[in-house]
């Protein structure tokens, strides 16, 4: 006789945090920000079944992405928690996140941050992510539907910008609106080529440093950026 199903998924939940933290483990270095106890207990306060459609629900704790619909993915769970760790927000941080997809990344941050603003650029996951903030009772993330390039500069500066989105090179504007010692979370590259994850770090006076964390592989951010790369 099989076990009753557990309506609240806390043993899948387990089993996918154990994993993320074997996987911090092994690849070593910074991806053992993945483990941190903070971002752990963030993602296990978030549903991931409440974000991803209802006939991949037995897959939502599967440690890889899961399709969305419109060409986009919610990320890998490893990877969610390993750019939210390497953010290190501080205390009641205001952070900007640039492709919001289903919410699944916001509303991890909005468990580490007091504010999150929230850039997605599809309508219609701009608006299926604010049912779901709405559904679970999310109410310090802020969704605009629009290109993220440019940021939200009404709200800056920021203790963190985190993009989820290949870019194939770092917008100046999200430099910009960065706060002096906070941190730029993005992964670069061009679809179906080599991409990394790189933290670019905001020097007191202004100077910006990056280092690669990992190999990685996101569905490429559009808009202005991708414009701007490969010209008119």
């Amino acid at each position: 006789m099989r076990d009753a199903p557990d309506p609240d998924r806390k043993a899948e939940m387990a089993e996918l945090l154990a994993d993320i933290e074997r996987e911090a483990r092994y690849v070593g270095g910074a991806s053992q920000a993945a483990a941190d106890p903070k971002v752990l207990a963030a993602l296990r306060a978030v549903p991931r079944h409440a974000f991803v459609p209802n006939e991949l629900s037995e897959q939502a704790y599967g440690n890889y992405p899961l399709s969305i619909g419109h060409g986009q993915t919610i990320s890998q769970p490893f990877i969610v928690a390993l750019m939210s760790g390497l953010l290190n927000l501080p205390k009641d941080a205001t952070v900007l996140e640039i492709g919001t997809g289903s919410g699944y990344q916001g509303a991890v941050l909005a468990h580490l941050a007091r504010r999150v603003y929230s850039i997605e650029i599809i309508p219609h996951l701009a608006r299926l992510a604010e049912q779901h903030f709405a559904a679970l009772g999310i109410a310090n993330v802020e969704v605009r539907c629009g290109d993220g390039y440019q940021g939200w500069p009404e709200h800056a500066p920021y203790d963190g910008i985190i993009v989820t989105a290949a870019a194939p090179h770092i917008p100046e504007p999200l430099i910009e609106q960065l706060k002096p010692g906070a941190r730029l979370v993005i992964p670069v590259g061009l679809r179906y080529m080599p991409q990394n994850l790189l933290v670019v770090k905001k020097a007191a006076d202004g100077s910006v440093s990056g280092d690669n964390v990992l190999p990685v592989a996101f569905v490429p951010l559009t808009g202005n950026l991708v414009a701007s790369h490969n010209g008119p």
